[in-house]
């Protein structure tokens, strides 16, 4: 099938209704993320790469939450609610319900299966055609089934019925191929079958597991495509599984951009979410993570011990132990080490943001450099400008933000504070310790000139018996002592 063309025949119905409440959380299990996105919302891509004709999502715990995540991501979709009547057959009749006059096939996927690609449900869908099945479900063959259905075969190895865990004796219990909830039926038999499904059963459900048994009983063919790969049907029912479903991800992840031409020095420490992407040449050291859309270009090295979450990572840019959110980083820049990087922070072309600095709002124009211990909030500086250490916009008077203006080619010394609104005009210097409360034009030069102060014996006066007035005590009889000895000398 080609990317643009669409199935006519398929539709897809994905299950979404459950609670989920081995996750012991406030959070619906399918909006838990991994990879950058909500379990639901890797099953709906997988669903869309499939050009079906149909998408159905079922829905019924936490109900508009869940649905209004699925139509942000897929506002294509056709969202359904299942009533009061449990079970994942009941479920797929309901989404059944919203297809009128459907005829194709009907591709049933769980919303908390999230590592099953296009290729492996594609090859599902032209083996259940080429068969010319009623049904066909992906099984995989695990060494410890607990928690599964089975799938149980005849004698002649053909797919007999499905028994769910607690409905299974101690001989179906046994039985090492499982059921991953993943099946093709055609249409028409899926609507008469469901109609015939009862719940009497231990977990009082309609299975959409019994159509299984119910299409054999008709004679009709029933057929079972084992799985290679089982983590591909591996569900997510716990905080555990969550974790190891996004290991899982997160390898595929590295190793496809790895494959594309991007050196990551250590996979088992680096995380890159599927939404990210990475350009040809980038290099991403230890511990470090890639996350939502960040978009690395070409020759840039990323890491160790750095995480940036939406920002822009320019061609030639280095970026060394920082967290940076929603930043744009120019190319050939260099970011770090320990930089923290707010929304809003734009790095023009070969400019800097150094040791120990935090900026928020700030545009920081090309060539310019923050090299170290200084806050810059709601900021615009321009070209070739260097701030000295210490270095604080001074943007919030308590009740609103203001902004400050350095213009190009400025130099600042060290510990100065902009309290905005304040403009510094091109070319000008500031001195060092200087507090800047008004406007400086180009060229000038901004002093804080104040005499220094010295009070002798406060000390000793203000702070007595303390270690401190015992010092300075001692110095002073010190250096009594040593103006007797120069007198006595020069005498």
């Amino acid at each position: 099938m080609t990317e643009n063309s669409l199935d006519s025949g398929l539709a897809v119905v994905i299950l979404a209704a459950g609670a989920g409440t081995r996750m012991k959380s406030a959070l619906p299990k399918v909006l838990h993320r991994i990879g950058g996105r909500p379990l639901v919302g890797h099953v709906l891509d997988t669903a869309r790469d499939l050009a079906p004709a149909h998408v159905v999502v079922v829905v019924r715990h936490e109900r508009d939450q869940v649905a209004d995540a699925v139509l942000g991501v897929a506002p294509e979709v056709v969202v359904v609610d299942q009533d009061e009547i449990p079970g994942t057959g009941r479920a797929v009749e309901v989404a059944l319900d919203a297809l009128p006059g459907f005829a194709g096939d009907v591709l049933v996927l769980s919303a908390d299966v999230p590592l099953l690609d296009a290729d492996t449900l594609g090859a599902l869908v032209r083996e259940h055609r080429a068969a010319r099945a009623a049904a066909t479900l992906l099984s995989a063959q695990i060494d410890d089934p607990q928690g599964y259905g089975r799938v149980i075969r005849s004698a002649d190895g053909t797919v007999s019925r499905i028994v769910e865990q607690k409905d299974a004796d101690d001989a179906e219990a046994a039985v090492r191929e499982i059921n991953s909830g993943v099946y093709v039926f055609r249409a028409a038999e899926l609507r008469t079958q469901l109609a015939r499904v009862g719940t009497d059963n231990a977990q009082s459900e309609k299975y959409l597991t019994d159509v299984v048994g119910l299409l054999r009983a008709e004679r009709l063919q029933v057929a079972a495509s084992v799985v290679s790969d089982v983590a591909l049907v591996q569900g997510v029912n716990d905080r555990v599984q969550l974790s190891e479903a996004a290991r899982a991800l997160n390898a595929r992840t590295v190793r496809r951009w790895q494959l594309e031409g991007v050196t990551v020095l250590d996979p088992a420490t680096t995380w890159i979410d599927v939404t990210a992407t990475l350009a040809p040449d980038v290099t991403v050291l230890p511990n470090t993570h890639i996350l939502r859309s960040t978009a690395v270009s070409e020759g840039a090295t990323i890491g160790p011990d750095t995480s940036l979450v939406d920002c822009e990572v320019g061609a030639g840019a280095t970026v060394t132990r920082t967290d940076a959110t929603l930043a744009v980083i120019g190319a050939d820049a260099t970011v770090g080490p320990f930089a923290y990087l707010r929304p809003g922070t734009e790095l023009g072309v070969k400019g800097k943001i150094g040791t120990f600095v935090e900026t928020k709002n700030s545009t920081i124009g090309a060539g310019s450099k923050v090299p170290h211990l200084s806050y810059i909030g709601d900021t615009t500086i321009g070209r070739n400008v260097n701030l000295g250490a210490g270095a604080i916009t001074a943007n919030y008077d308590d009740i609103t933000k203001h902004r400050t203006e350095i213009g190009d080619e400025v130099h600042s010394g060290s510990h100065n504070v902009f309290v905005a609104p304040v403009r510094i005009g091109d070319g000008a210097k500031t001195g060092a310790g200087a507090v800047i409360r008004k406007d400086v034009p180009a060229g000038a030069l901004a002093l804080n000139v104040t005499p220094q102060r010295n009070i002798e014996g406060w000390v000793e006066t203000n702070r007595p018996g303390t270690g401190a007035a015992e010092a300075a005590a001692r110095a002073r009889s010190a250096q009594k002592a040593d103006d007797g000895s120069q007198e006595a000398a020069d005498g």
